[in-house]
Parts: structure tokens; sequence; C-alpha cells
């Protein structure tokens, strides 16, 4: 038990090393980032514009190489039918401006080589039979996979759930906000820009993509495709409808935010239903054994005493 403890622990330490490895080393650039490099490395031919030739840094060359190939490499080995399933988790985790698929996928193989390889070193001088090494080998390596898809599990339901509590504060502001006189976006606006989460956060980017030029019901649906809840989808979908049909904005945000808070209070009455239910395991565990040691275990003395 206590090597299987130390197993973990030290494994969940080499994890942890090597994803803030690869996020700082490892990680591919931004399109946008890209872009930018690309424009500042640019050559300036002699006698353009009156500036002389730029000199290309040359210690860049490699490490950008070495970029590249280890992201072509990562790109190449992850499936096809896979890339959209973790495009899509990492878009639901928030992540999809720093992470990429490859880089996702090529942590797991990472991951898996090094418990491997950990596993192989481990196992090497041990005592343990040929099937328990195997397994042993197996399992730590799988266990060095799975890591990077329950830290991204474990992002998504974390982001989710804040979205989830920040959801009704801020339909509230803008209720209030519209039924004082402002208009949705200038009341979007003034919320965006004095509060702060990962609701906040995707509603700022459904401004920025609207202001770019993107048609405004398809950056709200990419929204609430991008928080993956249907509180979010339903609100969305209401204001898309609201605009179309030319109804009251404040009426429909204000049962927006009823609905919602409805909902809230539904799903906190199910959770607390459920409470008997899990309780039961801990009382028949811990509780009422520690009950039975009190009330019996006098009894017991007093009678083998007399006896």
């Amino acid at each position: 038990m206590l090597k299987l403890l130390f197993v973990l622990s030290l494994t969940a330490v080499l994890f942890l090393i090597l994803l803030g490895l690869i996020r700082s080393k490892v990680q591919p650039k931004s399109t946008m980032r890209q872009r930018i490099e690309s424009l500042e490395t640019l050559d300036v031919q002699p006698g353009a514009f009156g500036q002389p030739q730029a000199a290309q840094p040359e210690a860049r060359k490699p490490a950008g190489g070495i970029k590249q190939m280890l992201g072509a490499l990562a790109t190449t080995l992850t499936p096809l039918r896979l890339r959209p399933i973790i495009q899509k988790r990492i878009m639901l985790a928030g992540k999809s401006r720093e992470w990429g698929v490859a880089e996702f996928f090529g942590s797991c193989l990472l991951g898996a080589v090094v418990m491997w390889l950990f596993a192989l070193v481990m196992v090497r001088t041990a005592t343990y039979a040929p099937v328990q090494k195997a397994m042993m080998v197996f399992l730590l390596g799988l266990l060095g996979g799975l890591m990077p898809v329950v830290f991204l599990n474990t992002t998504i339901q974390r982001r989710q759930k804040q979205i989830e509590h920040q959801l009704p504060e801020v339909l509230d502001l803008l209720c209030v906000s519209v039924q004082a006189g402002l208009s949705f976006d200038a009341a979007l606006s003034k919320i965006t820009a004095r509060m702060k989460g990962p609701f906040i956060d995707e509603c700022r980017r459904m401004q920025d993509d609207i202001r770019m030029g993107v048609v405004r019901r398809t950056a709200m649906r990419s929204m609430a495709d991008r928080c993956g809840l249907e509180d979010v989808s339903l609100f969305m979908t209401s204001i898309i409808q609201a605009e179309r049909l030319g109804t009251s904005m404040g009426k429909t945000l204000k049962n927006q935010a009823d609905n919602i808070r409805e909902r809230r209070r539904q799903y906190v009455k199910a959770q607390a239903m459920k409470a008997p239910v899990k309780i039961v395991f801990p009382l028949v565990l811990f509780i009422f054994p520690a009950i039975f040691v009190v009330t019996l275990v006098p009894s017991l003395l007093y009678l083998l005493k007399n006896l």
C-alpha cells in the first residue's frame, strides 16, 4: 500500500513537471501570435522606405524548428476521429486559445512513455512475478496517459460550475440595466467592463466576434457551444428570438432570469433529496461501528469478567 501511494504521488509530481515543460517549451503559438511574429520578422529590402535590410536572428531558428518538428509529429500521431472530440473538450475547458489538439495528444503520449520508462526501472529490481510486472507497467503507462484527460475533465467541470453560479447574477444585472433604458449591447458592455469570470470572458469574446463582422446569432450560438450548458443555450436562443420577433428585451430577460433561478432552485432541491442516500455509506462504515463499540464493548467486558 505504501509503495502504491509513493508511486501515485511520484506520478503526480512527474506529470506536473512535464505539463509545465510542455506549456513553456513545446506549446505551439496561437495563430494571432504566429501572424504577428511573421510580420515582425519580414525581410526589408535595402532602400525600401529608406530602411536597411533587417538582420534575421539566427538563435531562434533551431528552437522554432524543434517546435515545428514536435508539433508535426504530434499532429501526425493524433487519430483523425479523435481530433474533433479533443477540440470540443478543449473548447469547453476555455483553453482553445492556449492549447491545441496536437499539444494535448502529445502530452498524453509523453506522460504514457515517461510512466512506462519509470515502471520499467521500478520493476527491474523488484521480485514480482512476470505477470505482475507486466500489469504494473501497463497500468502505470495507462495512468500517465490518462492524467491529461483527467485534468481536462476537471477543468471543464470547474468552469461549467463557475458559469452556472455566475449566470443568474449576470441576467439580473442585464435585466435591471435594460429596464433602466440601456440597450442590450450597452448593458452587456457595462457588465463585462466591471465583472470577471468565465461567463464574462465568453460574453466579451462574443462582443469581439460581432465587432469583427460575425453574424449576431452565429456569435451567440458559438458562445452557447463554448459554454456547453443548457441554461446558456436557452438564454441565447431567447435573445435571438426576441431580436428576430421584435419583442420586449426587458420582459425576455426578466422571464429568463426567473426561469434560470427556478431551474437552479429545483437543482438544489434535487441535490438535497439525494443527501440521505449519500449519508448511508458514511453511517454504515464509520458511525455505526463506533456506536456499537461504545454501547456493546462495556457490556461484553462486564460479561467476560463475571463469567
